[in-house]
C-alpha cells in the first residue's frame, strides 16, 4: 500500500496525528469538568470558549504564508509543539479569562496540525491510497485516544486537574519537537501554490466542508457538556466512554477507508448524512443515559466518514491546488463553527434541545448537497508519486 519512499512520511503523520490527538482528548476529557467544577462556567461560558476556539480554524488560511517562511513539514511539527504548550498550561488557569488563553494556544496548535496534516496527504498518496492512508490514521488516532483516556484515568487518583493537564501537554509537545528534527519529505512532488486558491469549480468542496464544520461544532460544543449538565457524568464515566468509542472506532476507521475505495464518496457521505439526522433528533429528544453513550459513539463513527470530503476535493482538484486549498477549506470550515457555538450557548440557556434539532437540520441540507457528487470521476492525473 505504501511504498519505501512514502515511509518516512508516513511515519511522521503517524506520530503526530497520535500526539495531536492525545493533547486534544485530554483537554476534551478535562475540559467540561474542569471548567464548572473549578472556573464556574455556565453553558453561555461553554459555549464561547468553543467559538473561541475555533478561530485558529478560521485563521488556518495564513497558513499558506507562513509556508513561504517555512516547509511545510516543520510548521506541522511546531503546530503539535505548540498544541502540547497550550494544552499543559490550561490547569494553571481556572477562570473564564484564563481558559480562554490556554484555550487559543492549544488550539492555534491543533488547526494548523489539521490544515497541513490533510494537506500532507493528499500530496504524498494518490486517490486509490489516500482513503486508506486517512482509515488508518484515524485507526491510530483512535488508540491513542484510549491511551489518553487510561493515562488520565489512572492520573486521576494521584494528580489533580493542574498535574493531568501538565503531564499530557509535556508529552505532546516532546513528539513535536522530535518530529520538527525530522524531514521525511522527498522532491518527487508537484510544487504547491504559495498563494490562497480559491476556484468556483471547488464549490461543492467549499460547501461541504462549511456544513461539516457547523454540524460538528454543535457536537463538539454541546454533546459530553450535556451528559456533564444534565446527565450527570462524573470525569471517570466521561473516561470511560471515550476508551469504549475509540475502541470502537480503532477497529471501523480502517474500514472506512476501503468502504470509500469501493462505494464511492457519495453513497458513504449520504449514509453519514441520513445517519446524522437521526442521531442528532434522539439528542434532543432522550432521556436516557445508556442512548447518549450510544449516541456519542455512533456520531464518532460517522464523523470518520468526512474524510471522503478530502478524497472527493483530491479527484476533482489541480494537483497543485492541494496546499492551499486545504488552508481555505479548513477556514471555510470555521466559519460557522465561530459562530454556532455562542448562538447555541445563548439557545441552550432557553431550551438544550434547540442546538441538536439545528444541528439535525445541517445534515438533512448536507445529504441533500452530496447527491451533486459524481459516481465517476473524468481521469485526472495523480497528486503524488507513488
Amino acid at each position: 500500500m505504501i511504498s519505501k519512499e512514502q515511509q518516512p512520511m508516513y511515519r511522521f503523520l503517524l506520530v503526530l496525528t497520535i500526539s495531536s490527538v492525545m493533547g486534544l482528548q485530554a483537554w476534551m476529557i478535562l475540559f467540561n469538568n474542569f471548567g464548572v467544577e473549578k472556573a464556574g462556567l455556565t453553558g453561555q461560558h461553554v459555549g464561547a470558549i468553543q467559538s473561541i476556539r475555533e478561530i485558529p480554524g478560521l485563521l488556518a488560511i495564513l497558513a499558506v504564508y507562513i509556508m513561504l517562511v517555512m516547509r511545510e513539514h516543520r510548521l506541522s511539527a511546531l503546530s503539535i509543539i505548540l498544541l502540547g504548550t497550550g494544552t499543559a498550561v490550561t490547569g494553571f488557569f481556572p477562570s473564564y479569562v484564563g481558559l480562554i488563553g490556554a484555550t487559543l494556544i492549544m488550539s492555534f496548535g491543533f488547526h494548523y496540525f489539521e490544515t497541513t496534516n490533510m494537506s500532507l496527504t493528499l500530496q504524498y498518496f494518490d486517490k486509490n491510497t489516500s482513503p486508506l492512508v486517512f482509515g488508518k490514521l484515524r485507526s491510530y488516532a483512535a488508540a491513542s485516544s484510549i491511551l489518553a483516556g487510561l493515562l488520565i484515568f489512572v492520573l486521576d487518583f494521584v494528580f489533580d486537574y493542574k498535574g493531568m493537564y501538565l503531564i499530557m501537554g509535556a508529552l505532546v509537545a516532546l513528539a513535536g519537537l522530535w518530529a520538527f528534527l525530522q524531514d521525511p519529505t522527498h522532491k518527487n512532488l508537484v510544487p504547491q501554490h504559495k498563494k490562497m486558491i480559491f476556484r468556483r469549480r471547488y464549490s461543492l468542496f467549499y460547501f461541504l466542508t462549511f456544513m461539516a464544520g457547523a454540524r460538528r461544532q454543535i457536537f463538539m460544543a454541546f454533546s459530553v457538556f450535556l451528559m456533564v449538565k444534565v446527565f450527570n457524568f462524573t470525569v471517570k464515566e466521561i473516561t470511560v466512554l471515550f476508551i469504549v468509542n475509540n475502541v470502537v472506532n480503532y477497529f471501523l476507521s480502517p474500514l472506512i477507508g476501503k468502504a470509500i475505495v469501493r462505494f464511492g464518496e457519495r453513497r458513504v457521505l449520504s449514509l453519514e448524512y441520513a445517519g446524522l439526522i437521526l442521531v442528532f433528533l434522539a439528542y434532543a429528544f432522550t432521556q436516557s443515559k445508556t442512548i447518549i453513550i450510544t449516541l456519542y459513539i455512533l456520531d464518532h463513527i460517522l464523523f470518520n466518514f468526512a474524510i471522503a470530503i478530502r478524497t472527493y476535493f483530491q479527484k476533482v482538484a489541480d494537483p497543485k491546488d492541494i496546499a492551499p486549498s486545504m488552508a481555505a477549506g479548513f477556514t471555510i470550515n470555521h466559519i460557522a463553527a465561530v459562530v454556532l457555538p455562542v448562538l447555541g450557548g445563548i439557545v441552550w440557556m432557553i431550551d438544550y434541545r434547540i442546538p441538536f434539532i439545528a444541528a439535525a437540520v445541517m445534515s438533512g441540507i448536507s445529504l441533500i448537497a452530496v447527491q451533486r457528487i459524481p459516481m465517476v470521476y473524468p481521469q485526472t492525473s495523480e497528486t503524488s508519486s507513488s
